[in-house]
């Protein structure tokens, strides 16, 4: 191994030591982890646990519908109607089957992921003051504001 390379360049699956894996192999694994340490190690009786779904990048206009859009900057306008063009992100269905999976019912999804979707205009990446980087992710007004009054409601 090159002295160039740390440790955290690595990680380690089903007792391998790996330089890189599937991104979405890599989620999975990870919550799987996580759901078997809630059902473990978490005294539900006195602990509610919330899991919040996926939040969508929003990258590309093709994936609302506009091909001739490169990125969200600009965007000022959520998605009209009330479904996504792209569909919902496979990263959903990793977390829905992981939570469907579990031997016990203990988690409340937060499925913020649609409603986040639709609000492409959410991103406040031109108001950062750095172009191009969106330190601020949904930090203005509106997604999670709702977000919120989700876990608000289910509280």
């Amino acid at each position: 191994m090159s002295l160039l390379h740390f440790w955290w360049d690595f990680v380690e699956y089903n007792s391998q030591i790996l330089k890189d894996m599937d991104r979405v192999e890599a989620f999975r694994a990870g919550l799987k982890t996580w759901a078997k340490w809630v059902e473990t190690d978490v005294d539900t009786t006195k602990t509610k646990v919330f899991f919040q779904g996926t939040s969508p990048a929003h990258y590309h206009g093709s994936e609302w519908g506009d091909p001739t859009v490169n990125s969200c900057l600009n965007e000022t306008t959520p998605v009209n109607g009330s479904t996504y063009p792209s569909g919902l992100p496979i990263a959903l269905d990793i977390v829905k089957q992981v939570l469907k999976d579990m031997s016990k019912p203990i988690v409340n999804l937060l499925d913020i992921t649609k409603l986040s979707q639709l609000r492409k205009d959410g991103h406040p990446s031109i108001y950062s003051g750095r172009h191009g980087l969106d330190c601020t992710h949904w930090c203005i007004g509106g997604v999670p504001d709702t977000w919120n009054q989700i876990l608000y409601s289910l509280l």
